[in-house]
């Protein structure tokens, strides 16, 4: 079998924003197709007595754009315990709660100059420890973040017999070839 290969080209290298908002609009989009796959009537969900149900992880979604704004605007008082509020009752609440939040990060990183990606956020790495964490460093935490509890979601979807749409590769809801 014979393979082509296509050669590379020589792109422009784009900025820290540019890197993070191409990278964050990716994926966001596919969190949200995985959240919009999610059976509605299955929300209570609880795979464990220890896990969330899915409308509460689904929630961890929203509530983290939430976060990224503290971070990136006013920090954070450690002083208090950090205080989520609910999650919304409807699984289209949440969404659009999300997409919301979504678009008020990315629209904040636009704007921000570039000395102010090297500004920090205090924010914890383990019980008990803080940390500086430069804000584009920060970013990209709380964007990984979301990739691992949509990697979480992605098995109430399996488990609610939704359909897992592809994520980073075919699934067998949604094959590539």
């Amino acid at each position: 079998m014979a393979i082509t290969v296509t050669p590379a080209t020589t792109t422009a290298v784009p900025d820290l924003r540019d890197q993070f908002l191409n990278t964050f609009e990716h994926e966001v989009a596919t969190t949200l197709r995985v959240l919009r796959a999610y059976p509605a009537d299955q929300s209570e969900l609880r795979p464990h007595a220890k896990c969330k149900t899915a409308r509460e992880l689904a929630w961890v979604f929203a509530a983290e754009q939430g976060m990224a704004m503290q971070g990136l605007t006013a920090g954070f008082d450690w002083s208090k315990p950090p205080a989520f509020p609910p999650a919304p009752q409807t699984l289209d609440a949440i969404i659009q709660a999300f997409d919301d939040g979504h678009k008020k990060v990315a629209d904040f990183v636009r704007n921000m100059r570039d000395e102010q990606f090297s500004e920090t956020v205090q924010f914890p790495v383990g019980p008990g420890q803080m940390r500086d964490w430069p804000k584009i460093e920060f970013l990209w935490m709380t964007l990984s973040d979301q990739i691992h509890h949509r990697g979480q979601f992605s098995i109430y979807l399996r488990m609610a017999d939704g359909k897992v749409p592809s994520i980073y590769g075919p699934t067998a809801d949604e094959p590539w070839m």
